[in-house]
């Protein structure tokens, strides 16, 4: 039971991960707004693949976490 309880902690580290990326991305995004405001439109749109690509890998390391604490 206890290794389990260790491989879903493990896998729940990719949040810790997932919200320093969001916040890179976003403070990115402000960055480069404020020095060039012309591409406002196309960096947010980059900006916004970022989080969602982001944001996946945190969802597949909870799902793993979950998947090892529940599942078979």
């Amino acid at each position: 039971m206890s290794y389990k309880l260790l491989g879903a902690g493990i896998a729940a580290v990719s949040i810790i991960g997932s919200g320093i990326g969001i916040g890179l991305v976003f403070g990115l995004l402000i960055l480069g707004v404020s020095l060039n405001p012309e591409v406002v439109d196309r960096m947010f749109g980059y900006a916004i693949l970022g989080f969602a690509l982001t944001e996946s890998i945190a969802l597949f390391g909870l799902m793993m976490a979950f998947l090892i604490l529940y599942g078979v």
